[in-house]
């Protein structure tokens, strides 16, 4: 496979669909630098690649991508001597009404979303120049799409989808491929994390059999494979794209 010794970066790699990314990535024999705040998941996402590869190359950096950017390359250079596929995954959302939302959750938002992409992706890029890797940015259908009660979320994966495509732009002469993923609803805990309860997180799966064209919700492994063949020699002739992974979400609309 085209992956096989290959130098993979995931952030987010903690949980959901970065673990999930994570574990494909060590399946297919890449060596993989899982990332995240949480070590404790850390290690749990660790185990789950060594299940699905027992001669995995695994390291774990606990850290913070929207203050430890430069920190994570530099760390994973050092370990494996290169790199050649950077997956930015980690993401945060938060939900509200732009009358009651505050400065400081579009600030979060667009700190994790955006800001620390563009500092992971300059500081990767030269890396990547050398080894003519390639980048897959986890995007969203809510780049692509309106939401209510969800603008600042929605803004930072449209400017995501946006700066995809430009450093795709800007990479493409150095034969560097730069294309994002686009999921709908996925069943992973960030939806809880950022305050829905336990029945309300039912309640949305459940409406997620209307909102999606497909019938169903996704999950995390259908987000990594398409991660998988973007990182891949099966995408070499594909750069600045947006891929959904949504079931069809996002040529829906309402009746």
């Amino acid at each position: 496979m085209s992956l096989v010794g290959k130098v993979v970066i995931v952030t987010g790699a903690s949980s959901g669909i970065g673990a999930a990314i994570a574990e494909a990535f060590a399946k297919s024999g890449a060596r993989v630098a899982l990332i995240g705040r949480n070590e404790t998941n850390l290690k749990a996402t660790e185990a789950a690649c060594k299940a699905a590869n027992s001669n995995a190359e695994l390291l774990l950096i606990t850290a913070d991508v929207t203050v430890d950017a430069e920190r994570i390359i530099n760390e994973t250079v050092q370990k494996f001597g290169q790199l050649d596929v950077l997956v930015n995954n980690a993401g945060i959302l938060a939900y509200g009404n732009i009358l009651d939302i505050s400065v400081e959750q579009f600030d979060s938002i667009l700190n994790t979303n955006l800001r620390a992409v563009f500092l992971l992706t300059k500081f990767a890029a030269p890396h990547l120049v050398k080894t003519q890797g390639n980048i897959v940015n986890v995007s969203s259908v809510a780049g692509l799409r309106s939401f209510p009660n969800t603008s600042v979320y929605c803004t930072s994966k449209a400017a995501l989808d946006q700066f995809t495509r430009c450093i795709a732009l800007d990479l493409a002469p150095k034969q560097v491929r730069v294309n994002a993923v686009n999921p709908g609803v996925i069943t992973t805990e960030i939806f809880t994390r950022s305050g829905m309860s336990a029945e309300e997180y039912a309640a949305f799966l459940q409406q997620g059999k209307e909102s999606h064209a497909l019938g169903r919700v996704g999950a995390p492994k259908e987000v990594a494979d398409a991660v998988i063949f973007l990182a891949a020699d099966t995408a070499s002739f594909i750069t600045g794209a947006t891929l959904p992974i949504d079931g069809g979400k996002h040529a829906m609309c309402p009746r």
